[in-house]
């Protein structure tokens, strides 16, 4: 059986960092063919603290803290290849929380040579138990919210263009390079693309689980979609033929608003393309929103996904948008 190296790029994750240890620990594979690597930026919180606890109360596992400098999540990711032991790297997320059969489904594909890397679904989880936190969970499984993220939502296993995090085997890094660490999101992507350039596989196995904890207040949405359409754009840059219409999407909305918006200054009929451009966009997120509410039996989510989705996509196509400006 292969030895499987994880590696969990961290950084103040004092809220999360033990619950996805914990759960690693609790995997349906041989303990003595694992190790966890958490590369931590310097955390300021009590993260530190926290994994040497964790590490104190669980010594039967091969476990290693190691520095990461650069404090960005390539980097982390880069750090943990290198000094890893296992012929498989499985890269986790502070914020995952990865089903018992996760590693034993991920590893059986890889060793079946199914595909470079394999990954499976996310379940978004509220990141509190308040009702805004509950509307951007189900908002960031939401096709409206998402696109055609399949990982996000589908039931069907097939070879898709990428998978959350994922598990690789390693020989993949020497043919392609390790992660870009001039991207600071969207560096899963990006690796995905050169799998796929070079003639590799990704595999999508809805089986294969992990909970993802959301984000749990718009703000904090906002500043996540804000930075992933930031540095989406300068993949793209890279790659202008990974280019999806749900990212399309998100900066036409911008653009069409502050157009509209602009015109009114001197067009009144401007102000009727405006309102009815917004109109019509939130009655389609409430329409989306239905099957949630039914779903779910919360009122509240009725407002709430089309709220957190509105700012999925503006914060997201804002950020692409500013994108240029930032990076020239």
């Amino acid at each position: 059986m292969s030895f499987v190296s994880v590696v969990i790029p961290c950084y103040n994750e004092e809220k999360h960092i033990q619950n996805v240890l914990n759960a690693i620990i609790s995997q349906e594979f041989p303990k003595d063919k694992l190790e966890i690597l958490v590369v931590d930026g310097g955390s300021t919180d009590k993260t530190q603290k926290l994994l040497r606890e964790w590490a104190n109360q669980n010594p039967f596992i091969n476990f290693r803290i190691l520095n990461n400098t650069n404090k960005n999540i390539p980097s982390a990711l880069n750090i943990g290849i290198r000094e890893s032991k296992g012929g498989i790297i499985v890269r986790m997320d502070a914020h995952s929380i990865p089903e018992k059969d996760y590693l034993a489904l991920c590893i059986k594909h890889l060793d079946q040579g199914l595909a470079d890397n394999v990954g499976g679904r996310w379940i978004i989880i509220p990141g509190s138990d308040t009702w805004i936190s509950h509307a951007i969970a189900q908002a960031a499984a939401h096709p409206l919210g998402v696109g055609d993220a399949k990982y996000r939502y589908s039931d069907q296993a097939e070879f898709v263009d990428t998978v959350p995090f994922g598990a690789f085997n390693k020989e993949i890094f020497t043919k392609i390079g390790l992660f870009d660490e001039t991207l600071l999101t969207n560096e899963d992507y990006e690796v995905n693309t050169r799998i796929r350039k070079a003639g590799g596989k990704i595999y999508f196995d809805p089986l294969i689980k992990t909970k993802y904890v959301a984000r749990s207040t718009l703000s904090e949405l906002s500043k996540q979609y804000w930075r992933y359409g930031l540095w989406k754009f300068k993949m793209l840059k890279k790659y202008p033929d990974t280019i999806r219409w749900r990212q399309a999407l998100p900066p036409m909305m911008v653009i069409g608003t502050l157009s509209l918006l602009f015109l009114s200054i001197f067009l009144s009929i401007a102000w009727i393309g405006l309102l009815s451009l917004l109109g019509i966009y939130f009655i389609v997120l409430m329409l989306g929103a239905l099957s949630v509410v039914k779903k779910t039996k919360r009122l509240s989510l009725l407002i709430g996904v089309p709220l957190a989705i509105i700012v999925m996509h503006f914060s997201w196509g804002a950020g692409f948008l500013c994108s240029p400006l930032k990076q020239s």
